[in-house]
């Protein structure tokens, strides 16, 4: 496919600028460019098809299946959209309700509730909707927890994560001054409880876990966890990212979660990748309400809500007001669609077909923790390594076969690990056609695994070297 420069013409054009309406002005000399702008010179059905061309190259939820572990990268239905779309939302400009409080008293009011429904499915006191992704909602946790411990004069140096943890967790933690100790994961795929209890201790600040984990497992230790944190003096922090396993079936606040992130823009209705719009709200118990950042939502009486910023103990301003509303509205439409029963199917459809794979590919695949999973199954590439196939080699081959790939080498406990995560919108037809697929990739291991090690070659750009692609970029067209 040519580059869009390539097939410039000189002289075409595919729009004629209208006459210029409005007094012409004299730009200054320091403002003027040296020369013009090099850009291509094509016609307008040039430019549709270029770019229509460019869209179909794409892996997208709309066209492929994405097995995508860790991000949930699942589909999300289009209305939500249509909502975020209605005029009244879209055109909201973020200091209206610090100057007319009276004109946006819908938007307040949808913020608000979705923080009261936040609450119930998470089994927490308050939210903020303010942090703008994950990671600024793992931060502003992190901020509340310290905030808690210094306004009861605790000195706190550490916070525990395991080994299976997201990397944002340590990086967090590290941001807000503390030491990180890590405990190793047990052989059945959970942080081990033994080391855990000798690391904890009155200078730990939080534990910070993932229920269920990065391994697509439940922990059926996480009370006795959380007993042993509070006995402690230590806060238990929820990372969110896998709430899609567990919607109505378990509350992290009613296992004793202290403080929860959650990603809207992974569980509740707005697509996700491609660098945002994310939402990252943080919910906690009463004892942590008062350091919520400003300003909060109150509601007046039974009709109206206004803005709190008279809250002495709080942690300050996280994001604008708003943080990502649209993506809010998204979120609040997507539960009041679903419902509880709705929000419960999602999470017993997501588990079923997890365990489908799990099982359905277990006898072709190492399964280095053969147990039933949540969401997500994580396999590993050991036995196609042993005949020179890594789970890179098994990634860009699904490319030829049209599926995107799932995430590999993540959990990095899992040599040459393979997350699959299929999420709870799939067919039974199009999970049978991956898991078809990656049979077939098995058996291409044993018997020709050239053709996987030369894959992808249905796309434009061959295999790369992806180290020096990443560090010798090339962004610039050059004649």
């Amino acid at each position: 496919m040519q580059l869009i420069f390539e097939k410039s013409k000189k002289g075409r054009k595919g729009i004629k600028l209208p006459d210029l309406d409005v007094a012409q002005e004299e730009i200054s000399e320091k403002y003027k460019r040296e020369k013009a702008p090099n850009l291509p010179e094509v016609s307008e059905l040039d430019v549709i098809r270029h770019f229509t061309k460019l869209s179909q190259l794409n892996f997208s939820i709309d066209t492929h299946f994405y097995p995508l572990g860790s991000c949930t990268m699942k589909y999300n239905p289009k209305f939500a959209e249509q909502i975020a779309n209605l005029e009244g939302f879209l055109n909201l400009h973020p200091f209206l309700p610090y100057i007319l409080e009276d004109t946006v008293q819908g938007a307040l009011e949808i913020i608000y509730k979705t923080e009261r429904l936040l609450c119930e499915i998470t089994g927490m006191d308050a939210f903020t909707m303010a942090p703008l992704a994950g990671a600024h909602g793992e931060l502003t946790g992190l901020l509340l927890i310290s905030a808690f411990h210094k306004h009861y004069g605790k000195k706190k140096k550490y916070v525990i994560v395991p080994d299976s943890s997201h990397g944002t967790n340590p990086a967090s933690a590290t941001v807000c001054g503390y030491d990180v100790i890590v405990i190793p994961t047990d052989k059945d795929g959970c942080m081990d409880l033994n080391i855990y209890k000798e690391k904890l201790n009155e200078e730990v600040a939080a534990i910070m876990l993932t229920c269920p984990n990065t391994l697509g497992l439940f922990n059926p230790h996480i009370k006795e966890i959380a007993d042993l944190a509070h006995k402690a003096g230590a806060l238990m922090y929820y990372d969110g990212a896998n709430l899609n396993a567990i919607m109505g079936k378990m509350r992290p606040g009613d296992i004793g979660f202290d403080i929860v992130h959650l990603n809207l823009h992974k569980t509740f209705a707005t697509p996700h990748g491609g660098g945002g719009p994310g939402a990252g709200p943080v919910g906690v118990k009463k004892e942590l309400v008062k350091f919520l950042p400003i300003p909060r939502i109150i509601k007046k009486g039974n009709e109206s809500f206004t803005l709190k910023f008279d809250c002495p103990d709080s942690i300050g301003y996280i994001s604008p007001f708003y943080g990502n509303f649209i993506v809010i509205l998204k979120a609040y439409a997507y539960i009041l669609l679903l419902g509880k029963s709705g929000l419960m199917a999602v999470s017993e459809h997501a588990v079923l077909n997890a365990n489908y794979i799990r099982v359905r590919l277990k006898d072709y695949y190492d399964l280095p923790y053969d147990r039933i999973c949540m969401h997500e199954c994580v396999f590993s590439a050991k036995k196609q390594a042993k005949n020179g196939v890594r789970a890179i080699d098994i990634a860009k081959y699904l490319i030829d076969k049209g599926f995107h790939p799932p995430t590999v080498y993540f959990p990095t406990i899992v040599k040459e690990a393979l997350m699959i995560e299929p999420t709870e919108t799939e067919s039974k037809e199009t999970l049978d056609r991956f898991i078809e697929t990656m049979i077939e990739i098995a058996r291409l291991a044993e018997k020709k695994p050239q053709i996987l090690k030369n894959a992808p070659l249905t796309t434009p750009v061959k295999r790369l070297d992806e180290v020096k692609a990443a560090r010798d970029l090339d962004l610039r067209w050059k004649p």
